[in-house]
């Protein structure tokens, strides 16, 4: 269908109705709304000087820039697990936001659809820094908790502010009805592929209950459990990688427009880039590489932090690591919304969590295997039962298009809730 041909709006709303919000007047860039300067008007070009000296000093948030080399004396200097912990988590969040800022600025000519998956991407960075940090020091339970907590905190933390941040200014907020149905449904693929292990361990257990309880022994030529459960895991991850290319072609080829918000309001602004393309590559080479050093000591301080002042491992998992690894996600993402860019915000949140449950999971579980990590996609029940609760709730708030500030405050009590579990999950 050819875009001239295509309704104004997805989701089915009026054309006049779409274009009651208030006017639209997007920054060139989010991290301004963090009370950053922007040089977009500034009749040059940026050079390679001008956008690394945009890049370090666009948002206040980068004074904790100071961590990152305390971090790294931190581990040299043996200055405690609770402080090499402390340092090296406050350096990742300015690290974070640096992605952000480096891949919002590489991502300017491509679009708002590849735009948002690159800042997707690149976001889930960090994730993937810590995942594959952790799977190296065989932390496996780390591994799987910050995934999942992860996912939680896009798709309940993120997104339900985002809502929050959008009926500030509007009573209700329109976006995309397909695209998001068809981002949820991916994330309903997602939570499935992780309960059916779950699924496949319970009834193990169960079968070797009821076998001990006879007196007799399990029938059957997969007997052992851990076997079945990385046969599975493998083979799903494989799968899943397939679907999630698939999922790419269809949202940035074959059915594109759905994805691309309406483009009606004239009084919206151009960004202008305050990177050149050479220079936000080059920052997000550099960030990535710095972020993986501060990653290793987090990880590596991990179980002495928790055992000396009992905070469980769970918590640190899929609360504490997930918060600061989403940090350019959450800026972005809600600074969008309140911008009434909703379509983006939804690209960012969804998208992120779509990356991690059928793509950056299934990657791991097959780095896991390349080096004889037996990660599987076998989660806690718990945990199984609070991620595919959430992906209930959040399906449930998209299917009609529209968005108001309850259902922002739904999701983030969902979330709140989560963390209180698993505060005191065992």
């Amino acid at each position: 269908m050819a875009p001239s041909e295509r309704t104004p709006l997805a989701s089915g709303q009026p054309e006049e109705h779409r274009n009651s919000a208030l006017p639209l007047h997007r920054p060139s860039s989010y991290p301004a709304a963090t009370g950053g300067h922007s040089e977009s008007h500034s009749a040059s070009s940026p050079t390679l000087l001008s956008s690394f000296r945009w890049l370090i000093f666009s948002s206040w948030l980068n004074i904790l820039l100071v961590f990152v080399p305390l971090g790294f004396l931190a581990e040299k200097l043996h200055w405690g697990a609770a402080t090499i912990f402390t340092l090296n988590f406050l350096a990742i969040v300015p690290l974070a936001k640096l992605l952000g800022d480096a891949t919002e600025q590489a991502s300017l000519k491509l679009g708002q659809t590849l735009g948002g998956l690159l800042n997707a991407t690149f976001g889930n960075a960090v994730e993937l820094i810590v995942g594959i940090v952790a799977l190296t020091q065989g932390q496996l339970r780390i591994v799987q908790t910050s995934l999942i907590g992860s996912i939680l905190s896009n798709i309940l933390l993120v997104l339900g502010m985002s809502f929050v941040a959008g009926g500030i200014y509007k009573d209700e907020n329109l976006f995309q009805t397909t695209a998001a149905q068809a981002s949820g449904s991916i994330m309903t693929l997602g939570t499935v592929a992780v309960a059916l292990p779950a699924a496949y361990q319970s009834s193990i257990t169960m079968h070797t209950l009821l076998a001990n309880a006879g007196q007799g022994e399990p029938k059957g030529p997969n007997t052992d459990p851990e076997q079945g459960l990385l046969f599975i895991s493998r083979g799903t991850s494989i799968i899943l990688l397939v679907i999630y290319a698939i999922y790419l072609v269809f949202q940035l080829k074959t059915h594109a427009y759905l994805f691309e918000a309406d483009q009606n309001n004239e009084d919206e602004e151009e960004e202008t880039p305050n990177m050149t393309p050479i220079a936000a590559v080059i920052g997000l080479g550099l960030v990535t590489v710095v972020t993986s050093f501060n990653a290793d000591y987090l990880v590596g301080a991990i179980d002495e932090v928790a055992q000396e002042y009992k905070i469980p491992k769970a918590f640190i998992g899929t609360i504490l690591l997930p918060i600061v690894g989403n940090a350019a996600e959450h800026v972005t993402s809600v600074w969008m919304a309140a911008k009434d860019r909703l379509d983006l915000s939804l690209a960012v949140a969804l998208g992120s969590s779509i990356q991690i449950a059928i793509g950056l999971i299934p990657t791991l579980v097959l780095v896991g295997w390349a080096i004889d990590q037996p990660l599987t996609l076998y989660f806690q029940t718990f945990e199984t039962v609070v991620l595919i609760a959430s992906v209930v709730l959040v399906n449930s708030l998209i299917q009609d298009g529209r968005s108001n500030y309850i259902e922002g405050v739904m999701l983030c009590a969902l979330y709140a809730v989560a963390a209180i579990s698993f505060w005191v999950e065992p």
